[in-house]
């Protein structure tokens, strides 16, 4: 029992200040609507969660996605929102300005509040000049190690990736059929590199001698806009073309983060765990900033089933969690992850959240329920 409030219809772009490199734009309107509307200016907003989401919404679950490792999460790209709190005023949390030490940071307590504080209808975004040029490459490795060191070295070695996708073995094979690809059947990583066109050279060259060093297969070049185009599409469509590895089955997708050094070892435990519990899984990662997506495919109406996938998420998190990691980079806390929340923080930092939640909405009226319970 409650109500949705549908923001999809306040979809204005109010004001485009492309001199500041930033947009102001209503609660309901797309990346890719935005990224329309501002395409004369030289101009692109470069946080891509995948789906066509609202910024708003964006704002609202701390979004990031496949630019994030160059370009950051939407906590590093909201200047300001307006929010309409639970007493209904409306104020505003910031300024148009690159930086301030004006008070406390109301943008970012808002900002991946997933709806439990206030309304969120107005977003101020950084944009940045579209890149001279881009060019985009696969690569297949032998092991899942290899391909993840390959990416460990690069991180550490300063290389400015815009993009850094790994799919393991079973992702691959997923999207073969699901896109028509043929592409090895083997973990890849997908790499995309934004910067003037020697910049963009130097960064692949020096990306392939790393790839090399750790036993890739081949280095295949994407540098006309349809082909990467093609692949970024079927990456975007792995969700639905994993589904198709077991058909009838449902998806239990699940996230985690972890510091870049700890990657491979966390991705190589949980792919064992998966494998030794039976599981049709895949794994993928946006793992230039050190986070990966399972995904585990299980029969709704096997309860053993669910449980052995359920198994495999809390071990992963509790193992992220031990390598000073956190039980989700993006896809948030919501319900499910609550209870890993305070693994995660402490009960100290949850009475804090707690403490605010109280303060900004004491009826409880803004998305009761989630993220953290009301009472201790």
């Amino acid at each position: 029992g409650g109500v949705t409030v549908d923001l999809s219809q306040m979809n204005q772009v109010l004001a485009v200040n492309a001199e500041d490199l930033t947009a102001t734009v209503q609660a309901g309107v797309t990346r890719k609507q935005l990224n329309q509307e501002i395409k004369d200016t030289g101009l692109f907003f470069p946080i891509d969660p995948g789906a066509d989401a609202s910024l708003g919404g964006m704002a609202s679950t701390r979004a990031s996605g496949t630019n994030a490792v160059r370009y950051g999460t939407m906590k590093e790209n909201t200047l300001t929102l307006t929010v309409v709190t639970a007493q209904g005023e409306i104020i505003k949390t910031g300024t148009r300005a690159k930086k301030s030490s004006a008070g406390y940071d109301l943008t970012r307590v808002y900002v991946g509040s997933e709806g439990t504080l206030g309304i969120i209808t107005e977003v101020t975004v950084r944009l940045y000049p579209q890149p001279e040029a881009i060019s985009a490459a696969i690569c297949s490795f032998p092991s899942v190690a290899d391909a993840v060191n390959t990416v460990i070295q690069t991180i550490q070695m300063g290389v400015p990736l815009a993009r850094v996708e790994l799919l393991d073995e079973n992702g691959v094979r997923a999207i073969n059929a699901h896109d028509k690809l043929s592409l090895p059947v083997n973990p890849l990583l997908l790499f995309e590199f934004h910067g003037s066109d020697n910049g963009v050279k130097e960064q692949a060259e020096l990306v392939q001698d790393i790839a090399h060093e750790n036993h890739a297969c081949g280095f295949e070049w994407a540098t006309r806009p349809e082909d990467r185009s093609r692949l970024w599409t079927a990456r975007h469509n792995a969700y639905f073309a994993l589904l198709q590895l077991r058909p009838g089955a449902r998806a239990i997708s699940t996230d985690c983060c972890v510091p870049i050094s700890r990657l491979a070892e966390c991705v190589l435990a949980t792919k064992a765990d998966c494998e030794e519990q039976g599981l049709t899984h895949a794994i993928i990662g946006h793992v230039g900033d050190g986070n990966f997506h399972v995904q585990m495919m299980v029969d709704p109406n096997d309860p053993a089933d669910i449980a052995r996938a359920e198994g495999v998420n809390a071990r992963m998190v509790a193992r992220a969690i031990g390598m000073d990691g956190t039980c989700t980079g993006e896809h948030g806390v919501g319900l499910h992850k609550m209870d890993f929340l305070v693994q995660e923080h402490g009960e100290g930092a949850i009475a804090v959240m707690r403490a605010i939640k109280h303060a900004l909405d004491p009826k409880n009226i803004m998305n009761p329920g989630k993220i953290l319970r009301w009472e201790q």
